[in-house]
């Protein structure tokens, strides 16, 4: 039996990854945004082990979740599943004033890797949008161009799947990957999406708790269990060092070696 977090687990994808691990006799942590959300998630998932709660918008809040994991104890793996897509047609800021798709995105995956007690292994939730993205950080909370919510949505992604393969290279006791569940029907992908909803919940319990040697790997990205083909500046690494500084320098946390 695994002990695995699930962030983002009060509905959607996260949530029906839960089940599954639940389903097959793995403790599951789940995380909701507010008490509200914990307090509705609870029916839904009622063998879950425990809910954290917290805005990971917010950076306090995001060290919060991370202190609330730590106190039940060591967990096996880290399902980095929340995040947002462009809502609106204008930047929106966190508490901290950010753009808040990073914020959620992007800055909330690292702070909790780099708070959370090191899990034996790491999956990063990423798009196949991650395609169109660009790795670019001078401007990435998007204060000196004109917003496109879809290519900092992209942007996102990316950096989910460049944040992946630097916890793979840096962390080599540890199994981080990084995958894409589709164009599935959840709130963000909308009720007509055309792939398998499962399908992309299957793969992030897959990767956290299998013991099929495919996915016993490191800094892959995968489609439904599979590996694929991935953005070429996810794999420079001195990209992947400049993200983790600015991280660092956004929350004053460093990752840990």
């Amino acid at each position: 039996m695994s002990r695995v977090f699930v962030t983002g687990s009060s509905d959607g994808l996260g949530l029906m990854a839960a089940r599954l691990l639940a389903d097959g006799g793995h403790q599951v942590t789940l995380h909701a945004r507010n008490a509200a959300r914990a307090e509705a998630t609870r029916p839904a998932l009622p063998q879950a082990g425990a809910i954290v709660v917290g805005d990971v918008g917010s950076i306090a809040e995001t060290r919060r979740v991370a202190e609330q994991v730590n106190a039940l104890g060591r967990h096996d793996a880290v399902i980095h599943n929340v995040g947002i897509g462009a809502r609106g047609a204008g930047r929106i800021e966190s508490p901290d004033g950010l753009s808040l798709i990073f914020a959620v995105n992007v800055l909330a995956p690292y702070l909790l890797t780099a708070l959370i007690v090191r899990p034996e292994r790491l999956i990063y939730l990423s798009s196949g949008m991650h395609h169109t993205g660009t790795p670019d950080l001078d401007d990435p909370q998007w204060t000196q161009r004109y917003w496109n919510g879809l290519q900092a949505y992209s942007d996102s992604k990316l950096y989910d799947v460049m944040l992946a393969f630097a916890l793979a290279r840096r962390w080599p006791d540890v199994t981080s990957n990084a995958m894409e569940p589709g164009w599935v029907a959840t709130k963000m992908g909308g009720p007509n999406a055309p792939d398998d909803l499962e399908l992309g919940a299957v793969t992030q319990v897959w990767l956290a708790v299998s013991d099929d040697p495919a996915a016993h790997v490191s800094g892959r990205y995968f489609f439904h269990q599979q590996q694929v083909p991935v953005h070429q500046d996810a794999r420079r690494t001195h990209l992947q060092d400049e993200l983790l500084s600015y991280c660092a320098e956004l929350t004053g946390v460093k990752l840990p070696d």
